[in-house]
């Protein structure tokens, strides 16, 4: 390979997420635009595997900045985690003759490409990758945002506040689970967003007769006849937590789970925005031949990272979110949150 990148490859991998294809759209046009042909790498790691690609252009990726999902389709790829999976990758990327790709996911993305790539250097050739933030639980320890997330908020807010609607016509508790197995960022936000009566995240231990009982009994005391809890899906089954509120408080709670909604809809213009940023650095990346790198947004800018660095970032939940949401929770003069 020359010291000048001619031919990329572009994947998204792993959890789909909102503004995927904003990203995909944006390491297109820059690829394009500097003289480097882009291929698109369909179904992820799988796609590499099997040589299921496509050859993209500016045209190529119109009208797509406003479509949730991703054009590329998306796969999680158990043979890509052993070596000889990985070989199969490496032959497909020396029949295409890709110089570097761009992988669009998550933390098992990036490990995946990290293991590509370092395959590869002990044959003694080069393969740069570069990965950007794309999911919705943003848990990326490197990245104080991911791509995907406000979308994934505003779906889930808009869904409690028509659910808040009919909970307050029948005067029920409602108790919705949201995503996020090993994070609560995004039940925290939506929590907050919504007023919610409590929320459990996976951070904190649940103590459910302060963080829930109380906490409903408080609302009920001063006035409230409906109750918003919102649950992490780490933090625990949606349906037990509603049968402890049936069994403590001689409730009826109704449960609904949003699942694979919040992943769907028309990315919002924050995404929009930060994955057209993060696809254009990803290129400028690549085009300086700097490989194994993993864009991020710290501090309001775009950067770059060693991604072994990166891969070994840890973040922790800003907790004073969960102080706010107990201030204006806890107080016995609010009844319509």
């Amino acid at each position: 390979m020359g010291d000048k990148i001619k031919r990329i490859g572009v994947l998204t991998s792993g959890g789909d997420a909102p503004g995927m294809n904003a990203a995909v759209r944006a390491v297109v046009r820059s690829a394009v635009g500097m003289g480097i042909e882009c291929i698109g790498i369909r179904r992820g790691w799988t796609g590499l595997i099997s040589s299921d690609f496509v050859k993209l252009d500016g045209s190529s990726v119109s009208h797509i900045i406003n479509k949730g999902g991703t054009m590329l389709y998306t796969a999680r790829s158990l043979d890509f985690m052993e070596r000889a999976g990985r070989e199969k990758a490496i032959g497909t990327c020396k029949l295409l003759g890709l110089d570097g790709i761009v992988a669009i996911g998550g933390d098992g993305t990036f490990r995946g490409a990290l293991a590509l790539s370092r395959q590869v250097a002990e044959d003694g050739q080069k393969l740069d990758v570069v990965g950007i933030p794309a999911t919705i639980d943003n848990d990326i320890g490197c990245s104080h945002y991911t791509i995907g997330f406000d979308t994934a908020c505003n779906t889930a807010v808009q869904c409690i506040d028509k659910l808040r609607d009919t909970m307050q016509s029948h005067e029920r508790c409602s108790v919705v689970e949201v995503m996020g197995r090993h994070a609560g960022y995004l039940a925290l936000y939506v929590g907050i967003a919504v007023g919610a009566t409590a929320v459990l995240i996976p951070e904190r231990p649940v103590d459910f007769e302060n963080d829930v009982v109380e906490n409903i009994r408080r609302a009920r005391l001063a006035g409230s006849t409906h109750y918003m809890v919102v649950v992490a899906e780490g933090a625990g089954n949606a349906y037990e937590i509603a049968d402890q509120i049936k069994e403590k408080m001689s409730i009826d709670p109704r449960v609904t789970v949003l699942g694979h909604i919040q992943r769907g809809g028309s990315p919002t213009a924050r995404d929009r925005e930060l994955a057209s940023r993060m696809g254009y650095q990803a290129v400028q990346v690549l085009a300086q031949r700097k490989g194994n790198r993993i864009v991020a947004k710290q501090e309001g800018s775009i950067v770059d990272l060693d991604m072994e660095e990166a891969l070994a970032m840890t973040k922790s939940l800003e907790m004073d979110r969960y102080d706010v949401l107990e201030a204006l929770t806890n107080n016995d003069g609010f009844r319509n949150r």
